[in-house]
């Protein structure tokens, strides 16, 4: 099992400072940070473009951009996130398109890759693609908009999938997003995840060294 990583949520920073926001998590130490772009179709909400990826990289960011496209067409914008500045793009299985080939394309790319399934798509929707990808990442809430509460009936998925990965012996990151805090994250820590991605609870929380340190410790 890869090392507890945490992968705070943009989206739950300072919209008018991303940038801060950004340099925010750096100062802490960390090495990820997440990316939620939606657009309005897939989910039900409107948050960044590629430009917000390439304004961050000119203010000077190096964080990895865990990039996570919440897209009715993903395929059709991984070359502009690319060049962008993302080092992960994850997108969905659930829109129709040729997933294995948009995985294909964004390694092409330069870029690492991820599949993402919703709360109400089983675990066996991504398992044919588990060999093709660097991370799944499991919802634990219904993607569109932040500060929902977490799903606890996500957990068993999540045992599935560690399980495939440790009878393949593959070494993709298991990744969950949505009402993470550090009590759920240790219990999807034990469900196999290592990659948590936390946005109102990280963003709001009193002590963020503290939180940081927490999840280090999972």
């Amino acid at each position: 099992m890869h090392p507890a990583l945490l992968a705070p949520s943009l989206l739950a920073g300072d919209h008018a400072n991303l940038a801060s926001s950004a340099q925010r998590v750096a100062a802490l130490g960390l090495t990820w940070l997440h990316l939620d772009l939606m657009d309005g179709h897939f989910v039900p909400n409107l948050t960044f473009g590629p430009e917000t990826l390439a304004a961050l990289r000119r203010a000077g960011s190096t964080l990895f951009f865990d990039t996570h496209l919440m897209l009715s067409e993903p395929h059709r914008y991984i070359e502009a996130f690319a060049k962008a500045g993302a080092n992960l793009i994850s997108i969905h299985i659930e829109p129709a398109y040729d997933h294995a080939a948009t995985l294909a394309r964004i390694r092409s790319l330069g870029c690492q890759n991820g599949i993402v399934l919703n709360p109400g798509t089983p675990a066996t929707a991504i398992e044919p693609l588990l060999e093709l990808v660097d991370l799944v990442l499991v919802m634990t809430v219904q993607p569109g908009f932040g500060g929902q509460s977490f799903r606890p009936e996500m957990l068993p998925k999540l045992r599935q999938i560690d399980a495939w990965r440790r009878e393949r012996n593959l070494t993709f990151r298991l990744e969950v997003d949505g009402g993470i805090d550090l009590v759920h994250a240790a219990e999807c820590r034990a469900a196999g995840a290592d990659t948590f991605v936390a946005g109102t609870s990280f963003f709001r929380a009193t002590d963020q060294a503290a939180y940081v340190a927490a999840i280090a410790r999972l």
